[in-house]
């Protein structure tokens, strides 16, 4: 690890004290983040129970590691986001999914975000191919926006396995893994390999309803339906060894905080050359969907595969806090995790934590604080 000769130390120091923050005040079990800058880790703080080389669950931080993959595919040409997702994976189309895209199901339009997969239906290609003709749609395709959790992107590696032969998991290892050096980043993990993983804990009380309608003009938040339903707590699910097996790609990856700061200096750079340029521009840069956000009740923001900060005030409810450029993108994960780059910095950030807390908003807060500090670590007073 290179020294830290870029970054502001005082800037690094308020980052450092809010990070620790939580660990600090015995709420969270432990926490730890990573800044890269220039294809190098520059910084790396862990706090409480963990070591800089514990692997956390990221939660749908994963989303970028499997979009990426993807991209891969449709760079090759063997894939185009205006087919028909049937014409890659036939019987899709049941139910009236005919004319869902494969833009839609980058986008989160697609209109599915409850498909159904889980045990012990998602334990290989073959078994998923048989779940997705039973799959209904909640809406035309393209008409609105809602997050598919897990749906989405189970849907997008079955194409890619489909197409290449090879499952998601090991085309992860093989071709994004082994290229960037991430040691620690795994999705898909055997059982005699689930060593080192920090267990999820919720921590916290829940917030009122009245704390709830303040806050966010509504009481109480929906019960999970679909693909989370059938799985309980998707979160605690992350503790149990077929969870961490399988290879969630829509939530399911592991890693330590450095890992993920190098994967989005790799977005950043493309050093290694994995990406089409066009296509890593359409991944990351270009924003195909504006549709409104029926939780956060901003514009979505969506490139094919991430999130982008954008220049109309919101970035803060997207996850970007306030001192980070309108083109920053990244893609965070439940209980705040964070994975973000800006390419106007030109660094990366991953914030991650095994606390999940119940308390929403102040869990809101932590991330906003976090971004809008990090944002800020290569800027003098």
């Amino acid at each position: 690890m290179q020294t830290v000769t870029e970054l502001v130390p005082d800037r690094v120091e308020a980052l450092e004290e809010r990070a620790r923050r939580e660990v600090d005040e015995e709420l969270l079990p432990s926490s730890t983040f990573a800044i890269a800058k220039d294809g190098e880790v520059v910084l790396q703080k862990t706090f409480g129970d963990a070591t800089d080389d514990t692997r956390y669950p990221i939660f749908s931080s994963t989303k970028a590691f499997a979009v990426s993959a993807f991209w891969m595919l449709i760079g090759e040409g063997k894939v185009s986001i205006d087919a028909k997702v049937s014409e890659y994976l036939p019987g899709f189309e049941d139910n009236g999914k005919q004319d869902v895209t494969v833009e839609h199901v980058l986008l989160h339009t697609a209109g599915f975000p409850n498909g159904i997969m889980g045990p012990p239906h998602w334990t290989t290609h073959r078994d998923r191919l048989e779940v997705y003709p039973r799959w209904t749609l909640d809406w035309e395709p393209g008409t609105k926006y809602a997050y598919h959790a897990t749906s989405a992107h189970w849907v997008l590696m079955d194409i890619l396995t489909e197409l290449t032969g090879t499952d998601h998991r090991d085309f992860i290892r093989e071709r994004i893994n082994a290229p960037i050096g991430l040691d620690s980043f795994r999705l898909g993990i055997p059982p005699e390999e689930q060593t080192n993983l920090a267990e999820v804990v919720y921590v916290g009380e829940e917030m009122t309803p009245d704390e709830m309608e303040a806050a966010f003009g509504f009481s109480s938040v929906p019960a999970p339906r679909g693909s989370l339903a059938s799985m309980g707590d998707f979160a605690l699910s992350l503790n149990q060894s077929e969870s961490r097996e399988v290879g969630i790609p829509g939530g399911g990856g592991f890693s330590n905080a450095a890992d993920v700061a190098l994967f989005y200096q790799e977005l950043l750079h493309n050093s290694k050359g994995l990406w089409d340029a066009e296509v890593l521009a359409d991944g990351t840069q270009r924003v195909r969907n504006m549709l409104p956000d029926p939780l956060y009740r901003t514009p979505a923001s969506r490139a094919l595969g991430t999130i982008v900060a954008g220049d109309d005030g919101l970035s803060h409810l997207r996850g970007f806090g306030r001192t980070l450029g309108p083109r920053a993108f990244g893609h965070g994960g439940a209980g705040g995790q964070i994975a973000l780059a800006d390419p106007d910095t030109g660094i990366s950030f991953a914030y991650l934590t095994n606390g999940h807390d119940r308390h929403v908003l102040r869990q809101g807060r932590r991330g906003a604080a976090l971004t809008s500090l990090a944002g800020l670590v290569t800027t003098p007073v």
